[in-house]
């Protein structure tokens, strides 16, 4: 069970808890109510789909030849439990096939646009790294990231609270995007030798280790910044509480700067994801502590 667990990255999965907490506490600070259903099925909705995600990622590499048995990484079900490509992948779709099942009573309530990003994320989560135009090997995966459990996710919640998109939204978006992003980015960055191999064609392969460290650098320190918009606009906490990190956010970008594409960057993985996490925590109570 431990490595079947292990499988689903429970630290990637903030990735899809932070968007879904983050957007349902602007939507209560916005109109003063929610519907929590909302919260409990999107959650269950979000985790499919990047479990999902995980899975398919894992089996479409091991054919492809990116993760094998010298990978830095974590190994995986296919590398190290005995697993086949075809079991991981039919597990993939089971949680797929949950994705669009709890998704059912979203797009009751969202109509045609929770259809259209609902059908979008289930193609995708095969899409990221397999079908003929794969994202992670053509170097998008990194946009995918900030777009699906960013920008898409963040307003996806709002409206299904709001009926609204609020331009707030956009700004929380990309605020939690740029941080989930630091999660693959890390991840390219320590498997660029490998990737490079497999013909994966990553940033962080196609612009090389420094470019990675920038790129990784900036995902994690710009959220702070752009919570200065939220502050003009009136959400003083949200904006405020997330620069408690500052001290977490410098060692953690200087830490990334000294280091190079090697296991010990799987310390990293998990210190973004806290770091992901805390962010969503702190602007969370933000918004709630705004209607005190």
């Amino acid at each position: 069970m431990k490595p079947l667990i292990a499988a689903f990255r429970p630290k990637t999965l903030t990735a899809a808890l932070v968007p879904c907490c983050v957007g349902t506490s602007f939507a209560f600070a916005f109109q003063k109510s929610v519907n929590w259903w909302i919260l409990g099925f999107g959650l269950v909705s979000a985790f499919s789909i990047q479990i999902a995600t995980n899975l398919l990622n894992d089996a479409v590499d091991h054919l492809k030849g990116a993760d094998q048995d010298d990978r830095k990484g974590p190994k995986r079900l296919i590398q190290s439990h005995g697993w086949t490509a075809k079991k991981v992948l039919w597990l993939g779709c089971g949680f797929l096939l949950m994705a669009l099942l709890t998704g059912i009573p979203l797009v009751l309530r969202g109509g045609w646009p929770i259809v259209s990003l609902g059908i979008l994320s289930l193609f995708l989560a095969y899409g990221y790294t397999g079908g003929p135009f794969p994202l992670a090997y053509l170097g998008l995966g990194d946009l995918f990231v900030i777009l699906f459990f960013g920008l898409f996710a963040m307003q996806g919640m709002i409206y299904l609270q709001t009926f609204q998109l609020p331009f707030e939204g956009w700004i929380l978006g990309l605020q939690i995007g740029l941080l989930a992003t630091t999660l693959i980015a890390i991840n390219n960055f320590r498997d660029s030798v490998e990737d490079a191999r497999a013909n994966k064609r990553t940033l962080a392969v196609r612009f090389g280790a420094r470019f990675a460290k920038i790129e990784i650098v900036i995902c994690a320190s710009l959220p702070l910044v752009l919570g200065g918009s939220l502050i003009s606009r009136g959400y003083l906490w949200a904006g405020l509480l997330p620069l408690i990190l500052l001290p977490k956010v410098y060692s953690f970008c200087r830490d990334i700067w000294n280091s190079s594409p090697t296991p010990a960057l799987n310390l990293m993985l998990g210190r973004s994801a806290q770091l992901h996490l805390l962010f969503g925590i702190l602007q969370t109570v933000g918004f709630l502590v705004h209607e005190i």
